[in-house]
C-alpha cells in the first residue's frame, strides 16, 4: 500500500479511521491523503432548474475551517515524519471520493462509519457501504478506535470459488503488514449433514494453492453467511474481517444484498473489503 486515503468529516468515526491509517502508513511506508468533502446546499428556482445556494465567501470560509481542523488532527495524532496531503472538495460525498481514488492512484481507503440498521439500511445505506461497493482498491471500514497492534487475528471468510488470485494477493499483503494470523473459514449454511473432514481438506488445498502462511482452517455452522461470519469472529476473538465482495448493484443489490456490506454495517471490528472483478 503506497497511498492511503482517509475521507474525513471530523467525526469520531473518521478520527478513529485516521489514527488507524497513521499506524498503517508507518508499517508500510505509505503516504496519507486526507479528504474532506463538503456537500453544498441546493435550492430550486423552479421545478426544473437547480441553483447553488452558496457564494465564494462561504466556500472560502468552509475551506479555511476544514484546513484548520486538518492542522489540529495532524498536530494531535501524526508525527513530524508522517507525510500527509490534505484536500477539500465540494459536491456529493461518494462520487468525490471515487474520483479522488482514480485521480490519485490510491491503493487503500480507510474510512470511518457508524453503520446503519433497519429501513435506513435498505433504502439508503451508509457512505462507507457505497464506497465498498464501488471502489477499485481495498477499503477498511472503521467504527471504534483500534491500534495496529490489536489486529493480530484476521477472519477470512471464503467459499472457494475460482478467480480469486487478485483478492488473495491483496489479502496476503494485508496480512504481511499486520503480521497477523489468517483464519480461513467456510460458513456452512447447509441444512444437510456434510463431511467436515472433506471440507477441511478443501480449505487446506486452497491455502496451499495460494501459499498462505500463519493460518488456520475452520468450518462454522450458521443459518446464513452474514450471521455466521459475525458469530465466528466473536467466537475466536477476531480483530478484523477481510473479505471479497462482488458488489451487486441495482435490483440485484436490492433483492440479494451484499454479504460484505451487511457485515460492514453490523460489526464493530474493522472490515477490510475488496471488489472481486
Amino acid at each position: 500500500m503506497e497511498k492511503i486515503l482517509i475521507p474525513c468529516d471530523f467525526s469520531e468515526h473518521a478520527i478513529n479511521a485516521f489514527r488507524l491509517a497513521i499506524d498503517l502508513a508507518h508499517a508500510s511506508n505509505a503516504e496519507l491523503h486526507l479528504l474532506n468533502v463538503v456537500e453544498l446546499p441546493i435550492m430550486h428556482d423552479d421545478v426544473l432548474t437547480p441553483m447553488p445556494s452558496f457564494d465564494e465567501t462561504l466556500l472560502k470560509e468552509l475551506s479555511e475551517r476544514a484546513e484548520s481542523r486538518f492542522m489540529e488532527l495532524k498536530k494531535e495524532f501524526a508525527s513530524d515524519h508522517t507525510f500527509i496531503r490534505s484536500k477539500i472538495e465540494f459536491g456529493p460525498i461518494v462520487p468525490a471520493i471515487l474520483d479522488y481514488l482514480s485521480d490519485n492512484d490510491i491503493s487503500l481507503v480507510v474510512m470511518g462509519t457508524k453503520g446503519v440498521t433497519g429501513l435506513e439500511e435498505v433504502l439508503i445505506g451508509s457512505n462507507a457501504e457505497k464506497v465498498v461497493r464501488n471502489a477499485l482498491c481495498p477499503v477498511i471500514a472503521v467504527k471504534r478506535s483500534v491500534s495496529l497492534d490489536e489486529l493480530r487475528h484476521v477472519v477470512f471468510p471464503n467459499s472457494l470459488e475460482e478467480g480469486q488470485e487478485d483478492l488473495l494477493s491483496h489479502v496476503k499483503a494485508l496480512q504481511n503488514v499486520l503480521k497477523a494470523t489468517l483464519h480461513l473459514v467456510w460458513i456452512d449454511t447447509s441444512t444437510k449433514a456434510g463431511d467436515p473432514a472433506a471440507m477441511k481438506e478443501r480449505l487446506e488445498e486452497f491455502a496451499k494453492r495460494f501459499m498462505l502462511k500463519d493460518y488456520t482452517v475452520n468450518i462454522f455452522k450458521a443459518n446464513d453467511k452474514e450471521t455466521g461470519i459475525i458469530k465466528f469472529t466473536h467466537w475466536i476473538n477476531g480483530s478484523m474481517i477481510a473479505m471479497g465482495t462482488h458488489a451487486r448493484k441495482g435490483l440485484s443489490h436490492f433483492f440479494k444484498g451484499s454479504i460484505a456490506e451487511g457485515v460492514v454495517n453490523h460489526v464493530d471490528c474493522p472490515i477490510w473489503t475488496y471488489v472481486i472483478k
